[in-house]
């Protein structure tokens, strides 16, 4: 992606494309993948880029918070950022610490619990942990 093409899509999810945030989205965005904060960093610093590490953190968040990008939790410590948004679950390696998308199609539920009173669903997202066989 251009760009003049991730300043736009920034600015379409209703954020201010500073040079900062393009460098980061440039990043992220370049194809579908799944990269901690870590990983965005070190591919910054690979880039000589000046974004500081709380930047980056705060850009992940205000792109996550408008919906550029997905906030995929798999552990409580354990978090990346997913450049695709539409509908889709994961498989976690736990040995790799990788993470791949399965298709929204390819799963299916025969009952989802009853909702709490006065809530609507939102998602529901599965993430299926596996580790290679002993």
């Amino acid at each position: 992606m251009t760009r003049s093409g991730i300043r736009s899509l920034i600015e379409k999810h209703g954020i201010l494309p500073t040079p900062q945030r393009v460098e980061v989205a440039g990043i992220l965005l370049d194809k579908p993948q799944h990269l901690s904060a870590e990983q965005i960093i070190e591919r910054l610093k690979a880039a000589d880029s000046g974004v500081s590490k709380a930047t980056v953190y705060n850009t992940l968040n205000l792109f996550s918070e408008r919906g550029l990008i997905r906030e995929v939790m798999v552990d409580p410590v354990r978090k990346f950022y997913d450049s695709t948004t539409r509908p889709h679950h994961h498989f976690y390696n736990v040995d790799t610490g990788e993470l791949a998308d399965i298709p929204d199609e390819e799963v299916a539920f025969g009952q989802l619990p009853e909702l709490p009173e006065g809530t609507e669903r939102e998602s529901v997202e599965v993430l299926i942990r596996v580790r290679g066989k002993a």
